[in-house]
């Protein structure tokens, strides 16, 4: 099956497949589904055990997407997989019923830009040696590789996202022994498009409590609102905070976000360090307790070693926080021109001066909220404006000529949402 050309303006039939399913990952799945004027269908495994999810999830997949076969006869014009999925595997496992459909990737993040896991002091040797491996083992990246080159085509979240893959791509294939394949960079590059990540920001507005803070001298208050892991460098976090309150800086914190198992020490160091400045300590799962405190916040502060877009930072900036962000990865994206300035800063002694004069500022005069224009600038990521962007984008890919592909008899069933 090659996947029909529909008639203009006839809804698609897409196939999602996340074998990833939670966090950022169920919030795009979920939220294109649901704002997608095609059909769209998904297949999804629970989001835990990355490492299994991307050697095995492809052919769990593909076997849940068979068994469903004999119920409902559903078959896609578009497939629809994100990062996570060896999508070489999945299309391998499924031809006798996909055939040739084309398929579109979608990159979340990618495993060469990933930041390898720092040693700590209080790791064994075993630990630490498994450390090491890991940092050497190249097959996550090839999956990545592998997948991006068979897609018709790569969507990726940010330029930042884009770019680091490419510009690491030459050197990861020099590194193996023979066959590097090199052809591949101009490949995945010519088929490479940049679509950004749709968020749900409009339900936001829902629980908006209808004033704004009380003006008036007031601790600012600050929030971390990233998942609890190493890569998003809470130890700056942590240490900028303390270096202000040293300064005789007046703050309030809430440290939100998600927590996946054991949390890097910074976090409980610094709860013991900070003490009744901590105003909340832990994630916030219900959507609605999560968005008061965006709408009560001043302040959205990130200090990521690595970052491939910033939904979290994007949802603070949706409801109003000002926010102070490294001016690397995709936060120069995100955030637009006219305001790098005030935004962005550029090492830890610029943080802790920048964080010092909000600090002081609302001492005086009460938090200042940031300009409307930070407001309007992250709209443009609403699945509102996004939906039919993705629509059009994967319209084209369904329609794209391709070679072969002659049609089947036995269609694909319908999976649930």
């Amino acid at each position: 099956m090659s996947g029909s050309v529909r008639r203009p303006g006839e809804r698609l039939r897409v196939l999602l497949v996340e074998p990833y399913f939670t966090g950022s990952h169920r919030a795009w799945a979920v939220g294109y589904a649901k704002a997608s004027s095609h059909d769209v269908r998904s297949i999804t495994l629970p989001g835990r055990f990355w490492k299994w999810r991307m050697h095995g999830g492809a052919l769990t997949c593909a076997r849940m997407m068979l068994e469903a076969g004999a119920e409902d006869p559903w078959r896609p014009d578009v497939i629809l997989a994100s990062d996570m999925l060896d999508l070489t595997t999945f299309l391998a496992a499924t031809r006798h019923h996909l055939g040739a459909v084309p398929a579109a990737i979608y990159v979340h993040e990618n495993q060469l830009a990933y930041p390898a896991r720092p040693p700590r002091g209080e790791w064994s040797d075993s630990r630490r040696r498994r450390s090491e491996r890991d940092a050497r083992d190249a097959h996550y990246a090839f999956i990545n590789a592998a997948s991006f080159s068979v897609a018709d085509r790569v969507l990726w979240n940010s330029e930042h996202n884009r770019s680091s893959f490419l510009q690491r791509l030459p050197e990861f294939l020099r590194s193996f022994p023979d066959h590097r394949e090199l052809g591949l960079v101009e490949e995945i590059a010519g088929q490479s498009e940049i679509l950004p990540l749709g968020l749900d920001l409009a339900s936001l507005d829902g629980f908006h409590p209808g004033t704004d803070p009380a003006p008036g001298p007031r601790p600012p208050l600050i929030i971390w609102s990233h998942r609890w892991e190493y890569d998003k460098d809470p130890e700056a976090f942590f240490a900028a905070l303390s270096a202000v309150a040293d300064a005789g800086g007046h703050f309030q914190v809430a440290v939100l976000g998600e927590r996946f198992g054991s949390a890097p020490r910074e976090f409980d160091a610094a709860r013991r360090r900070l003490g009744e400045r901590i105003v909340h300590f832990g994630f916030v799962d219900a959507r609605a307790d999560y968005a008061e405190w965006l709408w009560r916040a001043d302040l959205v502060v990130s200090t990521a070693r690595h970052e491939f877009f910033g939904a979290s930072t994007c949802e603070a900036l949706y409801c109003g926080c000002d926010a102070l962000l490294p001016n690397r990865l995709a936060y120069p994206e995100i955030v637009p021109e006219w305001a790098h300035r005030d935004v962005l800063y550029e090492d830890h002694e610029a943080l802790v001066q920048r964080l010092l004069e909000v600090c002081r500022s609302a001492t005086l005069d009460g938090p200042r909220r940031a300009p409307s224009g930070l407001r309007e600038a992250v709209a443009r990521f609403d699945w509102s404006v996004q939906a039919p962007v993705y629509d059009a984008v994967l319209r084209s890919v369904a329609e794209r000529p391709r070679a072969g592909g002659d049609e089947i008899d036995h269609p694909l069933q319908a999976v649930g949402r």
